[in-house]
């Protein structure tokens, strides 16, 4: 619902990085959204963003559509694309990558220049090779252009870098192609030698020539290592320099001389080495490297081992993880959080700060982060909240990190406040005025902070008129209500509710959780009643939706010990959470890897963009997030830790990345999100820690007008025994 509702107005952006404890300037995202076509696949096997097709008697090599992987020669590894033909007369293939547009990326490719590595396995005349074609989002498309006019002939397993300059390319369709949007490369045949062909492709990249005669930067400093289970985080201190596009990480097992295994782009200075056992030594080094492969010196050699750990290890482990990314990859100037990494440099999301801001309380009581680093950091964003664009007190969904203005990412009419995110933001806030209280100065001024922030919440401006009966989400200086959209569960916007009946400055009756949460007023089907898999649910539709309403409004309010007319929510949260897992152990659409451990349907990116994932064999595609199954921990912790073991012992490298696990997968289509999400890493670390230590439920119920909203709503105790 959060997500699918602004989809309908747009789209969304965004992300970065800067070391722990520090802010670093903002860079690298956007300019790498604005040079780099392809890298390497995240997909084993075969490349997800590929497509060929051969008429006979011509031949290509494909598997299940997609153009293969090749791990064992690359420049950007792990690996690079693989194309196997055999050009025959009459016949003809074609074969194209395709650009991976996450949520908004920036289509923009300023160079003059498009460049790109080829490697002939076994050596190939360049008038043999293939023609090359290119085309833009909107369908404009190039003619064939022969490689051999800017390359010569290859030696067998030689890698050269081959530059055609943009002008080259002539329109082939009715509109002229337009460079600067470039989304397909394709490759089609060229000559017909009658020849079987092996060559790989890699790191695609527009940019300008000039680039190309760019020194080497300095050589990476500060390398270090750590273990954990089955991976090692490898980090360094960053490398300032124009000319930096990425650094190569170097490893060293068993004695053996160090070899390329990887790169990180310019910008993040971390790389997470899955090397999939639990007893392995390894030293690495890494260097700094331009994209001509002018490359520094690698850095001093640093050594870990991974090692078993215990249940409560691996917990820690991905609370950790995932609360880097509000920590290491925040915007610098706000300590807001991004929506999304790789992505824009500058926009940040309200809502996702808010889930940030619970992750650094959990990650300040594991001691994750030193208490006074995150009391500066929560000064910071506080700071920041206070000047930047507020309409009736609520912020809107995104900001600009660099001056707090208001950007409306979803179009025209979204220019203004977004109580939703704005109230997922103050249940961050309300839990950190609690848990940073205490005696010194700065902690005075933060829990002031913090309090004006919240009393300044105009709630009551959102009553949707003329009866105001329930709350809108919207509201624009300039568009008044015309989004219209009326907050009624069952959803994600409980919370939304509970603060606006509980601000001690704009409050609203209590009734409005009746009238307008569950949507008595309008005859709203809050109420459900049926069976799934033997398990009753009290509330929602169906099979109960997107398990991440079970999710935002309860990572600070604790539903374990109350019950409204309909339900108990830690009850009925579990339930929902069991259904999506019995769901996908029936697997009656048969999805390839669907199990008691791999579970977790819920909205999110999925290979074919934004879809509100629920267990219905109508909404789903094969699509599962971890942070589904792993931020249900709370509710169901011998079903969740079994997902949690599943994805990072045996999908491993392809789900765990730097921030933890990646934003979803899709076996089904060999299929890796490639981003990292704000929304999604900290329910993660927070529900893992309300089932370890229940902190931030007793941080967020422990202020005084939480208590106050109870008996405004007449929710009642519920003594029942729930298990954690």
């Amino acid at each position: 619902m959060l997500d699918q509702r602004m989809q309908n107005l747009g789209g969304v952006l965004l992300l970065l990085s800067c070391l722990l404890g520090a802010a670093l300037p903002a860079v690298a995202d956007q300019r790498y959204s604005q040079q780099v076509f392809f890298e390497n696949s995240l997909s084993p096997g075969s490349y997800y963003y590929s497509s060929g097709k051969a008429s006979p008697p011509s031949t290509l090599e494909l598997i299940d559509g997609r153009l293969p992987v090749e791990t064992s020669s690359f420049i950007s590894g792990p690996n690079a694309i693989q194309l196997q033909w055999e050009s025959i007369e009459d016949g003809g293939w074609e074969a194209e990558l395709i650009l991976y547009k996450w949520r908004d990326r920036d289509v923009d490719f300023l160079g003059d220049s498009l460049f790109l590595w080829l490697c002939s396995k076994e050596g190939i005349r360049a008038r043999d090779l293939p023609k090359i074609t290119l085309r833009d989002l909107y369908g404009n498309f190039t003619r064939p252009l022969s490689i051999a006019g800017f390359t010569k002939d290859l030696k067998r397993g030689k890698w050269i870098r081959v530059r055609i300059p943009l002008s080259e390319f002539h329109t082939a369709s009715l509109q002229p192609f337009e460079s600067r949007r470039l989304s397909v490369v394709g490759f089609v045949q060229g000559a017909a030698d009658q020849a079987s062909h092996t060559l790989y492709v890699d790191d695609i990249r527009v940019e300008d020539n000039a680039d190309s005669a760019l020194p080497a930067p300095a050589a990476p400093r500060s390398v270090q290592a750590k273990g954990y289970e089955r991976h090692i985080d490898v980090t360094w201190a960053p490398v300032v320099d124009a000319a930096l596009a990425q650094y190569v990480v170097y490893r060293s097992m068993h004695g053996e001389p160090f070899r390329a295994i990887g790169i990180q782009r310019a910008g993040v200075n971390r790389f997470a080495d899955y090397v999939g056992d639990a007893n392995s030594k390894a030293s690495y080094k890494v260097s700094a490297r331009t994209s001509s492969l002018h490359e520094s010196p690698l850095s001093g050699a640093a050594e870990a081992s991974t090692h078993p750990m215990s249940d409560e290890d691996l917990l820690t482990m991905v609370q950790e993880a995932s609360f880097r990314y509000y920590w290491e990859a925040a915007e610098p100037h706000s300590g807001m959080t991004r929506e999304n990494t790789p992505g824009n440099d500058d926009i940040v999301a309200v809502g996702a700060s808010g889930f940030g801001i619970m992750a650094i309380i959990a990650a300040t009581d594991r001691g994750l982060v030193p208490r006074q680093q995150a009391i500066d950091r929560l000064l910071r964003i506080t700071a920041f909240l206070d000047t930047a664009d507020r309409f009736h007190g609520a912020w809107p969904h995104f900001l600009s990190g660099s001056t707090g203005r208001c950007l409306p990412v979803f179009g025209m009419v979204d220019n203004g406040a977004d109580l939703v995110e704005t109230s997922f933001l103050m249940e961050g806030l309300l839990a950190a005025r609690q848990y940073f209280k205490g005696t010194t100065p700065k902690e005075g001024k933060l829990t002031d902070r913090i309090t004006r922030l919240w009393e300044g919440v105009e709630w009551d401006w959102f009553l949707a008129p003329p009866v105001k009966d329930a709350l809108y989400w919207h509201w624009s200086p300039d568009y008044s209500y015309y989004i219209a959209n009326r907050l009624a569960g069952w959803n994600e916007v409980m919370i939304t509710y509970l603060l606006a009946i509980a601000s001690p400055t704009h409050g609203v009756p209590g009734s409005l959780y009746y009238t307008g949460w569950a949507g008595e007023a309008i005859h709203n089907p809050y109420k459900n009643g049926t069976v799934h898999y033997g398990i009753k649910l009290d509330v929602g539709q169906g099979t109960g939706g997107p398990i991440f309403f079970t999710h935002y409004s309860f990572m600070g309010y604790d539903p374990r010990h109350l019950r409204d007319r309909y339900a108990n929510y830690f009850e009925h949260n579990r339930n929902q959470s069991l259904v999506n897992q019995a769901y996908c152990i029936e697997n009656s659409s048969h999805r390839k890897g669907y199990g008691a451990d791999t579970w977790g349907i819920t909205a999110v990116d999925g290979p074919e963009g934004y879809s509100e994932f629920e267990p219905t064999a109508k909404r789903e595609d094969g699509t599962i997030a971890p942070t589904g199954a792993i931020s249900a921990f709370a509710y169901t912790p011998e079903q969740s830790l079994l997902a949690l073991k599943h994805y990072y012992r045996d999908l491993g490298a392809q789900v765990w990345d730097i921030y933890g696990f990646r934003d979803s997968f899709n076996q089904q289509q060999n299929w890796y999100s490639g981003i990292t999400m704000g929304l999604n890493q900290a329910p993660m670390a927070v529900m893992i820690e309300n089932h370890r230590s229940e902190l931030v439920w007793r941080s967020f119920m422990a202020n005084p007008e939480v208590a106050r909203m109870v008996k405004q709503i007449g929710l009642q105790p519920d003594k029942t025994h729930l298990p954690k």
